[in-house]
């Protein structure tokens, strides 16, 4: 969303924005629309980075004290 709505026609048909000039302009600027769609952008990346890590499968345990494992069957 973050990335297609500044670029779409609802974002200039905003009521609430209309009500107040200096947030209308702003909101129109080239600038900020670019910045909206950048940070939908890094949103979308960091949801695939967490997708991918998730997704990775898990390292073996290891065993840092350097002594064998404790046997529980005796």
């Amino acid at each position: 969303m973050l990335i297609v709505l500044p670029w779409s026609a609802y974002w200039d048909r905003n009521a609430f924005v209309e009500s107040v000039p200096v947030l209308l302009a702003t909101l129109q600027n080239h600038f900020v629309r670019g910045g909206v769609s950048g940070v939908g952008v890094i949103n979308l990346a960091a949801g695939f980075a967490e997708l991918v890590a998730l997704m990775a499968p898990a390292p073996p345990p290891s065993n840092i004290s350097g002594r064998p494992p404790i046997s529980v069957d005796g």
